[in-house]
């Protein structure tokens, strides 16, 4: 990687806030114009996994979703929790 490329890459922790924060301000946007919230989450859900299963295959993204039931049942993607 060259130096202009080095200095235009962004960490992919830094992405992925930027890409929440996107993603956040569409389903608020959503959400105010009537749309339930959980009709969003499952359109989410199908634009996600139809997205990763066009760039990885539909094993790679089987296995992916294979791991979410343990970390659903360990309140991962809980939002109002403490952490210890």
């Amino acid at each position: 990687m060259n130096e202009a490329e080095n200095e235009t890459t962004v960490p992919i922790a830094e992405q992925k806030k930027v890409a929440l924060a996107y993603l956040t301000q569409a389903w608020d946007d959503a959400v105010a114009e009537g749309v339930e919230s959980d009709v969003l989450a499952h359109a989410a859900l199908f634009a996600a996994l139809s997205d990763l299963i066009m760039s990885y295959g539909e094993e790679a993204v089987a296995e992916l979703a294979s791991n979410l039931e343990a970390r659903i049942r360990n309140r991962e993607f809980t939002l109002n929790r403490t952490l210890q």
